[in-house]
């Protein structure tokens, strides 16, 4: 019996052995969502945020979540809507940083006094918590006749604060005057 029990004891020890850093080592989904959408609410029961892709794949092994053609529309109280689309994805294990990649095009939604921006470069990194989007890449802004180009920006939505880092261009249209 105790041989039996030693025997017993040493192949589960190999076996696990064995397999850890295999496992460790394999980056396979636990699960696949398509046609996804998730919503946050503000303490009042509004709706603040809706995030929605065509699949999100879910990774253990670095808890990692990408997505696939991922949508964000944000809709704070007093602020002007603004959403943003993009070719794929990845969130960050709180969920609360998304960074975007492809083709990727934000729309700040027109206001009383203010036309729609439209915003579009390779990739953004939005941090959902503080209303703040930046990118290090290339980026093209068009609002009425008025168009930035730029390297590197970081553009505030609660503030509504701008920053272009370099090798900015502007372009101004004159109103016709009769």
């Amino acid at each position: 019996m105790l041989a039996l029990a030693l025997l017993t004891f040493y192949l589960e020890r190999t076996v696990r052995d064995d397999e850890s850093p295999a496992a460790l080592r394999r980056h396979d989904p636990d699960y696949i969502v398509t046609n996804f959408t998730t919503t946050t609410y503000t303490g009042e029961g509004a709706v603040e945020t809706v995030m929605s892709a065509e699949r999100m794949v879910h990774y253990p092994d670095d808890d990692t979540t990408e997505l696939f053609a991922p949508r964000v529309v944000y809709a704070k109280p007093q602020q002007p809507r603004f959403s943003v689309r993009a070719e794929r994805g990845e969130l960050s294990r709180d969920g609360d940083e998304i960074f975007l990649y492809g083709d990727v095009v934000l729309v700040r939604d027109a206001a009383a006094n203010r036309p729609e921006a439209r915003m579009t470069t390779e990739f953004l990194h939005v941090l959902r918590d503080r209303s703040l989007v930046r990118t290090d890449r290339l980026v093209k802004i068009v609002e009425g006749g008025r168009s930035l180009e730029g390297r590197g920006m970081e553009y505030n939505n609660a503030s509504r604060e701008l920053v272009l880092r370099a090798d900015v261009i502007a372009r101004f249209a004159s109103d016709a005057v009769e």
